[in-house]
């Protein structure tokens, strides 16, 4: 049986180059990988250093509301994938066997009319189409004769491409559509540059708030938010002033911070870090107009992934650690989502773009591996690899992906600040 979009959801999420506008903290608050900036426009970008994932306490109903919206979103983010291969493979009247979403034993299926297996399964990794095979050991009696027309494997180049291709153009054009809802329900995000870095939110107990340090400070004497994480990460045990300016007071202040000791050795104060800037929403004058913006932020975040993307491979000793499973994913989701509503388009506009690059990839199991054997079919003059040959390159694919899901869900299960307290 033939599978295509093994997806795993596990990727350096948002792909961020370090000269993009992010948001960090400074720990021992989480070191937000992705964490929204200030309402009414989150921005989901990567931090530097991360150690731990947002907190997600389970006893505050509003924190239960975000982590199942932001688990919506990564649910509907692998449906819209598997729908295009699905949707592709159906137009051109190709034989299919199974619909997935997630791996391992099936939490519910059905059959259709058809015949088709539609299934949600118990490993939160990704999703796959199948596709059978005349002589698949899982349906010795299926009467598919070898030479069937309607088998992906004897379907000619250009249709295989299409079905193999089509999960990532799915990704792009809803993507696309997210940015546009976004656009028509808020605005376009236009952002005026302001001095400082913002602080949105200060951990209780931790060594900002006990200096006095609130939520919506200013921190106007920091570089930016790498260069003040820097600072603080080298300092721990050593005061650290800081002129704050807050709303509430006329002039700014001097307020002296003595990081607190990671466990790595390094320094910690407990707060988030952002840019800091103001935004205002544009509404469009029209669908055109709606279009045009979403266009302008479509292309700048996808340039923004392909560069992050180009730097985690020149970097990748520097950056494997910020690599992120589903629950990294859904806990910086979760966050976003009490931030604003407004940031959940953003998040899911992200993790789309964000699928269809890791997809493209040339790795075994990923649908980038099953297009580059296609290539080297084409580039052979349309003669096909041996079948075992195949089958071999992609079942050590599918073993490594599974593998380093799971050490992803166990790692960053552990990373999160309520797990922590109670071990």
């Amino acid at each position: 049986m033939l599978h295509l979009s093994f997806h795993p959801i596990s990727s350096r999420f948002s792909f961020l180059p370090s000269k993009s506008p992010l948001t960090a903290s400074a720990s021992p608050f989480p070191l937000f990988k992705p964490i929204s900036l200030p309402p009414p426009h989150p921005l989901l970008l990567s931090s530097p250093c991360r150690r731990r994932l947002p907190p997600l306490p389970a006893a505050d109903p509003s924190v239960l509301q975000s982590v199942a919206e932001a688990s919506a979103v990564l649910a509907a983010i692998i449906v819209v994938h598997e729908s295009g291969h699905f949707l592709a493979a159906s137009l051109l009247r190709i034989r299919i066997s199974k619909f997935a979403i997630g791996f391992g034993p099936p939490l519910a299926r059905f059959s259709s009319s058809s015949g088709i297996e539609f299934s949600l399964r118990s490993f939160p990794l990704g999703g796959y189409v199948a596709f059978p095979d005349a002589d698949d050991p899982e349906f010795p009696d299926s009467g598919i004769a070898p030479d069937d027309p309607d088998l992906l494997r004897n379907r000619p180049l250009p249709h295989r491409f299409l079905v193999v291709s089509a999960g990532v153009v799915a990704n792009i054009v809803f993507a696309y559509l997210v940015l546009f809802s976004q656009c028509i329900s808020f605005g376009a995000a236009a952002r005026q540059p302001l001095p400082g870095v913002l602080i949105p939110d200060v951990r209780p107990l931790s060594a900002a708030s006990v200096a006095g340090i609130l939520p919506g400070d200013v921190i106007l004497d920091a570089p930016s938010v790498y260069g003040l994480v820097d600072l603080i990460k080298s300092s721990p045990g050593k005061s650290i002033p800081l002129q704050i300016s807050r709303k509430t007071l006329p002039n700014p202040f001097i307020v002296n911070v003595v990081p607190d000791t990671d466990s790595d050795g390094t320094g910690r104060i407990g707060v988030q870090l952002s840019p800091n800037f103001r935004v205002t929403r544009v509404r469009p004058a029209n669908i055109f107009e709606a279009i045009r913006f979403s266009g302008v932020e479509f292309f700048a975040l996808s340039a923004t992934i392909l560069e992050g993307l180009k730097e985690t491979f020149l970097n990748f000793s520097q950056t494997a650690g910020k690599v992120a499973g589903p629950v990294a994913i859904i806990a910086t989701g979760a966050e976003v989502a009490r931030s604003s509503s407004d940031g959940l388009f953003q998040f899911a506009a992200v993790i789309n773009l964000n699928l269809a690059v890791i997809n493209l990839l040339p790795l075994p199991a990923l649908d980038g591996g099953t297009l580059a054997l296609l290539l080297v079919e084409a580039a052979r003059g349309g003669q096909k690899l041996p079948r075992e040959l195949e089958q071999r390159i992609m079942s050590s694919g599918v073993l490594v992906v599974l593998m380093l899901g799971l050490i992803l869900i166990v790692r960053d299960t552990l990373n999160l600040d309520f797990v922590k307290e109670m071990l």
